[in-house]
């Protein structure tokens, strides 16, 4: 086994963890036991929380969250945990405010996304602009929440920034999509020299060949940094005679031009196979957001939405996952070119 390092992180010595099991049947990703961590009905007013993103701060974790309102419109909202498994939520969805502190509203908003780079945390997320586009804010306190511009004009989602400014760019992945449920998707990547102004927009990945991909992809958690590559988590969907299964795949990005894949698993990662996966608001989902990661261990929790009901927590290792992906990998011409044409 290789000695794959996670750098440019922090150590997260408190991160929520699990001993893996004697053996693994498939991926080396293993299940926590008392999942699903969040349950349905988890604040009034709020029928469920999913599809969130969590990380360290100060001596525990944040997280943002997707809640669907008893009214059937999604917002985001804010939440505190001493240990990354139990979570405490404000009971009002956070309230965003304009730059000149005005509250400046989404109509909606969905599938968060939360990552720090340099001295603030953004938030990025999809809702309405006219279509289904892109959302972002900022923070440096988790108390004001402050809307900066929608990055792209619809139709866009799945939009997650790297940790870490590359070639003094911020770096954004998404997905550009249509105004429906998008019978298609490739992950693309732009840059920006000051979160407003975004260009040199690059493809990444394509849909795969693979039954589990073969619909649309889409980025997951924010990319982690190791001595392999950016390791990426995001989700490959299949539409099937019982309609759209979501699973967990992998990927591995080039450190300095992370519009170039190194490796790409061909297995899925993670698929539906529990209950709190298969059963729920929509059936057969596992969508990756988040991860937290101890650069000291190598040890990484991975926070996933299952079947748009419950949020469930996974665990692996940076040198298992890594390994598993080089030895699965598969990529094609569209993966390991530069992107433009």
């Amino acid at each position: 086994m290789s000695e794959v390092k996670i750098i440019n992180a922090p150590a997260v010595p408190n991160m929520p963890w699990q001993e893996e099991p004697d053996t693994f049947r498939n991926a080396p990703v293993w299940r926590y036991s008392e999942n699903p961590i969040i349950d349905r009905n988890p604040v009034e007013g709020v029928a469920r929380i999913f599809n969130s993103a969590v990380m360290p701060y100060e001596d525990g974790f944040v997280g943002v969250f997707r809640g669907e309102q008893k009214n059937g419109i999604p917002m985001i909202y804010f939440g505190r945990s001493s240990d990354g498994i139990h979570w405490d939520f404000e009971h009002d969805k956070i309230r965003f405010v304009d730059e000149e502190g005005n509250e400046f509203m989404p109509l909606y908003a969905y599938d968060p996304r939360l990552v720090k780079v340099e001295d603030a945390y953004y938030v990025i997320w999809c809702q309405d602009f006219y279509g289904a586009a892109i959302g972002m804010a900022r923070t440096k306190d988790f108390k004001t929440f402050t809307r900066i511009e929608n990055p792209f004009i619809p139709f866009n989602r799945n939009a997650v920034l790297f940790p870490r400014k590359i070639g003094g760019n911020y770096v954004l992945l998404s997905r550009p999509s249509d105004s429906g449920h998008t019978p298609f998707g490739d992950i693309f990547l732009s840059q920006s020299p000051d979160m407003v102004y975004w260009g040199r927009h690059r493809h990444v990945m394509s849909r795969g060949s693979e039954w589990w991909e073969s619909l649309k992809i889409g980025a997951g958690a924010a990319p982690i940094e190791t001595t392999e590559g950016w390791l990426l988590f995001y989700h490959g969907v299949v539409n099937t005679c019982n309609g759209y299964v979501y699973s967990i795949g992998g990927a591995l990005l080039d450190i300095d031009e992370p519009s170039k894949v190194l490796y790409r698993c061909e297995n899925f990662l993670l698929t539906p196979e529990e209950w709190y996966e298969e059963r729920g608001f929509v059936p057969n989902v596992t969508f990756p957001c988040a991860t937290i990661h101890d650069s000291s261990t190598g040890r990484i929790a991975l926070y996933y939405g299952a079947a748009d009901s419950y949020v469930a927590l996974a665990f692996t290792k940076a040198d298992l996952i890594v390994d598993y992906i080089k030895k699965h990998s598969r990529v094609t011409d569209t993966d390991t070119e530069p992107g433009r044409r």
